[in-house]
């Protein structure tokens, strides 16, 4: 596994930050976060954004990280639809979805008999 495999969780990529979140010293206050660490990058898939970009919009600023695990939880879930790389897409094959199956060369769908 790779050092990006190892540091990337959900299209989030967390890089150096995923070091400074293990060495932590937990509980650690929302405030102290974003003062200490707010210009961390993320890589996302759509392009970078910095923790603080991230965890801005947290409407509980009184909000506490217990440990690293609620920390990241935290971070995917204010990311939302950033980490996602292509919103809809799927890679499983349509074709023949609301096809009309095959009738035969004359177009007659009836059973030939023997």
């Amino acid at each position: 596994m790779s050092d990006t495999d190892e540091t990337r969780q959900q299209g989030i990529e967390f890089g150096a930050f995923e070091e400074t979140m293990e060495s932590l010293d937990y509980p650690v206050e929302h405030s102290d976060l974003v003062a200490d660490h707010g210009d961390a990058e993320l890589e996302l898939p759509n392009g970078d954004a910095t923790l603080e970009e991230v965890l801005g919009t947290l409407q509980d600023e009184e909000q506490t990280y217990q440990d690293k695990e609620e920390l990241e939880t935290m971070i995917m879930n204010m990311v939302g639809d950033d980490a996602i790389g292509r919103e809809n897409y799927s890679d499983r094959d349509s074709a023949g979805i609301g096809e009309e199956p095959d009738e035969g060369e004359d177009g007659d769908d009836e059973e030939q008999s023997l």
